[in-house]
């Protein structure tokens, strides 16, 4: 018999917000944490603002050790470690003492990670100076780094994985986690996804021309999902991490309970279809949709509020109107729908965790954030729902069943249906 999951703690490491009280300050007020980056300038970037997540030294120390902290240069991980750190601490957990604790695994992913750790690797390599190097350069850039560390620093027992599917990755692992408890496999899991900041993670995308570069001048302007102004997305970083436990083991530790799990869907569109490396198959990405519905036991006319995928690329049209086929809803008769990418870019493959974090916010403390940037509709949005769909300032309102989905490079996508507990 599957078990019902809920989420018992989060942790958050964004660009308008390092820790769960500032990043839900800064959600519910619509602060912006988009800056204008004096070094992608000086590197003749055409997009030069970004979303770094404002990490102080005394974050570091509450974090890591003087040792761990001397030769970190994985900007990925250190966001990771902090999300996941936060969230174990905020369900009211601690690290195993002795031995592993063996109930407890991990998915938690990564698109490229610790990419500036490696260029100081190849520079000590082709200087001749491969003794040099240290001992972490490893462990800092292979992709399950980050799942290593925070599994050592946990004491965990069960599966300790890394997960990669773009911008997709972190709803992905949360429904890798949720698939795990609920079938018996583990009693909980910290699912979540980072991903490092910077030039060498961000140049392919400014060569791709698919970041803005038209509000340099204005850096908090410049993230404009579902606005009939935008010109591509922000690169932004970070980490989220959710803390995904059976509702028994929750209710037996008098855990906080944030939301539960009803299911959800991933699949591929086959880069068929009009799908390819960088742009979805329009069908897949409905399918995926009304398959997560299907699997939570949900209608379409349930669902609240859709946390959209959303890039302020041309493609935001299209999963508006993916959207409006898999839920078979339109005009004002829409849910309500935002985008955290206003506030924070696009944030790669940490994107779908910190969003997910966002949502279960917004379900827990019965709120929307605003969708900042988004008030001139771009009118092949406005054909099919209407303005006011789309949160301009925060609304206080109970918000039962949310539906979170993100789609990545690759043709991936990844759907996941949250609802209110009790």
């Amino acid at each position: 018999m599957r078990k019902r999951v809920v989420i018992t703690g989060l942790g958050v490491a964004a660009p308008n917000g390092v820790g769960i009280p500032a990043f839900t300050e800064a959600i519910q007020h619509g602060r912006s944490g988009i800056r204008f980056l004096p070094q992608l300038a000086e590197l003749k970037f055409s997009c030069q603002v970004g979303g770094i997540p404002p990490v102080t030294d005394a974050i570091k120390a509450h974090y890591f050790s003087e040792l761990q902290l001397k030769q970190l240069n994985s900007s990925g991980i250190l966001y990771g470690v902090i999300a996941g750190m936060e969230a174990w601490q905020n369900a009211g957990l601690a690290p195993a003492e002795n031995e592993p604790d063996w109930e407890s695994g991990m998915v938690f992913g990564t698109g490229m990670l610790g990419v500036d750790k490696f260029r100081e690797a190849i520079y000590k390599v082709d200087e001749g100076q491969v003794r040099r190097l240290g001992s972490t350069v490893v462990t800092q850039t292979m992709a399950s780094g980050i799942s290593a560390y925070l599994g050592g620093m946990l004491g965990m027992g069960n599966q300790i994985t890394t997960n990669s599917s773009a911008c997709a990755t972190g709803t992905e692992a949360i429904l890798m986690a949720y698939e795990r408890v609920a079938n018996g496999q583990a009693i909980r899991m910290l699912a979540g996804s980072c991903n490092d900041h910077g030039p060498y993670i961000w140049g392919g995308f400014d060569a791709m021309r698919v970041m803005t570069y038209q509000h340099n001048d204005y850096p908090e302007q410049a993230s404009r999902p579902l606005s009939a102004t935008a010109s591509g997305f922000v690169p932004g970083s970070g980490a989220g991490a959710l803390v995904v436990e059976s509702l028994e083991s929750a209710i037996e530790r008098k855990a906080p309970i944030y939301a539960e799990i009803l299911g959800g869907h991933v699949n591929s569109g086959g880069q068929r279809q009009g799908g390819t490396l960088t742009a979805p198959n329009p069908f897949a990405v409905r399918r995926c949709i009304e398959k997560a519905l299907e699997s939570a036991e949900v209608e379409g006319s349930a669902i609240d509020l859709i946390d959209g995928h959303l890039t302020a690329t041309i493609k935001d049209a299209a999963e508006i109107l993916a959207w409006t086929q898999a839920l078979g809803r339109q005009g004002s008769d829409f849910p309500f729908i935002n985008s955290l990418k206003g506030m924070v870019g696009h944030c790669l493959s940490a994107a779908g965790a910190i969003e997910s974090v966002a949502a279960v916010l917004e379900l827990h403390h019965d709120f929307m954030y605003p969708s900042l940037n988004s008030e001139d509709l771009h009118p092949e949005t406005a054909a099919l729902i209407s303005p006011d769909r789309i949160p301009q300032q925060m609304i206080r309102q109970s918000v039962t069943t949310v539906a979170k989905a993100n789609f990545g490079f690759g043709d991936v996508n990844a759907c996941l249906i949250l609802k209110k507990y009790p």
